[in-house]
């Protein structure tokens, strides 16, 4: 919305600031964070009327969760789409195609999380809305965004696969390439959604994988940058910095509220919202794969599920002790801050490999 000001600066030249992605990234990182701060509390107070006995914990899970996170809201998440929409629609440009395909995934994934929860909360149990169901909505709304994106996407970028590490590689997947899109949309959005276990866990790697891509969206639509370092020039893309950058400013603002001991956890509603924009914006940019390794805390998270499920109904026998991955370290006597400080480690040298790509070609 304020980038139109840009536009006036004919008359009033202090206005050619909001031209630059530079400042209205800086103005979205503050924006959303002074949001969080001003919604979080009312936020709080409202769920906590509302959720008395606040989120359901597993029966299974680690013994310590039943005593010092019960009563706990969640659907946080919302604290965290308000924040970083109003950002977004203040300071981006709203005529980009981009930018509303990554609202699309963004929001519509937060609503269905919303759906989720509230039916956990409602029903007091652990399971929400069905499996099937959850993954036709996710696949549904990916499909528009891909096609969205796909529709913006100029040159011949559209239905290609860049190749980290490598000069000038596109895979050419043709009519598969939008099916893969969704699937990286809706993967992104359920490995964030598995991490969403700990007090901050999952908020943290989130803003590092964020500010990752706020640099590669800025660098990608540049076409110098984008020259300079070898990288697929995508037009348009540079607006999704902005978007990065509210989601940076608003998971500072969460996590003054869920940092130990929560005061709120961000559920569903924030989990399968943040992961879907990341997989969006990594579609966007043509970094889907570098999204792996920037995202390789979500990934080992999803595998270790994926490891725990497939040895059980081999074997009969488990590999960890729970799964997700961080459950196994609690499982194992870790402290729960120790788990946490040490994924948020592993997530920032996953970061720092990630944008390693940019350079190593």
């Amino acid at each position: 919305m304020l980038y139109f000001l840009s536009q006036l600066s004919g008359e009033l030249g202090a206005l050619n600031l909001f031209r630059y992605l530079t400042f209205r990234a800086g103005g979205a990182v503050v924006t959303s964070l002074i949001v969080a701060f001003i919604v979080g509390p009312m936020l709080i107070r409202w769920l906590r009327k509302k959720q008395r006995e606040g989120q359901p914990i597993r029966d299974d899970g680690p013994e310590s969760h039943l005593l010092t996170k019960k009563g706990t809201p969640t659907m946080g998440g919302l604290m965290i789409l308000f924040a970083t929409l109003v950002s977004t629609l203040l300071w981006a440009d709203l005529t980009n195609v981009f930018v509303w395909a990554v609202l699309l995934v963004t929001v519509g994934y937060g609503l269905l999380g919303f759906a989720d929860d509230y039916l956990k909360v409602t029903k007091r149990n652990t399971k929400g809305v069905s499996g099937k169901g959850k993954l036709a909505a996710q696949f549904g709304i990916a499909l528009v965004a891909a096609l969205l994106i796909s529709y913006g996407t100029t040159g011949n970028l559209d239905n290609h696969l860049a190749m980290p590490f490598l000069k000038n590689v596109l895979l050419d997947m043709g009519l598969l390439y939008v099916p893969f899109a969704m699937l990286v949309m809706v993967g992104s959005s359920n490995a964030v959604n598995l991490t969403d276990g700990l007090d901050g866990l999952a908020i943290v790697p989130v803003m590092i994988a964020s500010g990752v891509f706020m640099l590669i969206s800025y660098l990608v639509g540049n076409a110098i940058f984008a020259d300079y370092l070898q990288i697929h020039h995508v037009i348009g893309t540079g607006e999704l910095a902005i978007l990065c950058a509210a989601l940076v400013g608003a998971g500072m603002g969460f996590l003054w509220f869920n940092a130990p001991p929560a005061m709120i956890f961000m559920g569903d509603t924030g989990s399968l919202a943040l992961g879907g924009a990341l997989g969006a914006i990594a579609v966007a940019t043509k970094h889907e794969i570098v999204l792996a390794i920037v995202g390789g805390l979500f990934v080992l998270e999803t595998v270790s599920v994926i490891v725990q499920v497939a040895s059980f109904k081999l074997t009969g026998k488990r590999v960890f002790r729970m799964a997700p991955l961080h459950h196994h370290f609690e499982k194992k006597g870790w402290a729960e801050s120790t788990v946490v400080i040490r994924f948020w480690i592993i997530a920032g040298i996953l970061a720092i490999a990630g944008l390693s790509t940019l350079k190593l070609r």
